[in-house]
C-alpha cells in the first residue's frame, strides 16, 4: 500500500509537469530566484550508533552555532501552473554534558525540496501592483516531493563516531498570496509528507510579509515571516545499530525575491 502511493504521488507529479509543459503558447514564461536567510532553532532527539542526545540549538545562539549555510528557491511559472525546486545546506555545531562528560555534536544538513502547484482560485482584487499586474487573492495546491541528506558527527569519552543518511518522502500542501495593496503582500504555504512510509514523516509551514519594489531595472519583492519545519526518520545500518532524526527546526526567514 506504501509503495502504491509512493508511485501515485510521483506518477501525479509528472503528470502535472507534463500538463505544464503542454499549457497554452500565449501564456508567457516567467521566472523567479529567492535567495534567503532562515535563522532556524533546532530541537529535538536524535539517536546514532547507540548513543542518544538531545538537539538543541535555540534561537538566541543560532550563529554562535552555525558553521556555514546556503539556501535558495527558484520557481518557473507559466499561466495557472508552476514549478518550483528549493535547496538548503546547513552546517551546525554543539557540546552538551553526558554522563558527566563533554559531548561534541557536528550536523550537517542538505535538503531539496521540488514540486508542482496550480492556481485553482484566483480572485482580482482590483487594481495593479507596482509591477503591472493585477493584484490578486490565489489558492494554488501542490504536490512534490522532500529530499533530505544528514551527516552527524558524536565525539565523547574519547570517541568518535559518524552517521550519513538520505531519504526521500512525497508531500502534498497548498498555498497562498494575498495583494493587501499594489506594494504590500502576504503569504502562506503548509504541507505535510512522509505518511508513514518506511518511518519517515514531515510537516512544513511559513507566513510572509512582502514588500514590492525595484531591483536593477527587475521587479522584486523584500520579504519576512516565519518557517518550521518538523522532520522525523529512523533506520537501521549493518551493526545493527539505528539512526533516528526526529527534530523541529523553526525560525525567522528574511529573503528577497527578483523577478525575470
Amino acid at each position: 500500500m506504501k509503495r502504491r502511493l509512493r508511485i501515485l504521488v510521483t506518477a501525479a507529479a509528472i503528470g502535472a509537469s507534463a500538463s505544464l509543459a503542454g499549457a497554452a503558447a500565449a501564456e508567457p514564461w516567467s521566472v523567479s530566484i529567492s535567495p534567503y536567510v532562515w535563522a532556524a532553532s533546532l530541537d529535538g532527539k536524535a539517536t546514532l550508533a547507540g548513543f542518544r542526545t538531545h538537539v538543541d540549538v535555540p534561537f538566541s545562539d543560532v550563529f554562535e552555532h552555525l558553521d556555514l549555510a546556503a539556501l535558495g528557491e527558484v520557481e518557473v511559472r507559466k499561466g495557472r501552473w508552476g514549478l518550483y525546486l528549493d535547496g538548503q545546506y546547513v552546517k551546525t555545531s554543539q557540546d552538551e554534558e553526558l554522563m558527566a562528560q563533554e559531548l561534541g555534536l557536528g550536523i550537517v544538513k542538505a535538503g531539496a525540496t521540488g514540486g508542482v502547484f496550480y492556481r485553482i482560485y484566483d480572485s482580482p482584487q482590483g487594481g495593479d501592483t507596482v509591477a503591472g499586474e493585477p493584484r490578486r487573492f490565489v489558492v494554488e495546491p501542490m504536490i512534490g516531493m522532500r529530499w533530505t541528506k544528514l551527516k552527524a558527527d558524536v565525539e565523547v569519552l574519547g570517541f568518535r563516531t559518524s552517521k550519513k543518511a538520505d531519504w526521500t518522502e512525497p508531500f502534498v500542501g497548498v498555498r497562498s498570496s494575498l495583494d493587501l495593496t499594489d506594494r504590500w503582500n502576504l503569504s502562506g504555504e503548509a504541507d505535510v509528507g512522509g505518511f508513514d512510509i518506511d518511518n519517515k514523516r514531515s510537516a512544513n509551514a511559513q507566513a510572509f510579509v512582502g514588500y514590492r519594489t525595484r531591483l536593477l531595472s527587475r521587479p522584486a519583492m523584500l520579504r519576512a515571516g516565519y518557517r518550521v519545519l518538523h522532520q522525523s526518520y529512523e533506520t537501521g545500518d549493518f551493526t545493527g545499530q539505528s539512526f533516528r532524526w526526529d527534530v523541529t527546526q523553526q525560525g525567522p526567514v528574511i529573503g528577497l525575491t527578483m523577478g525575470f
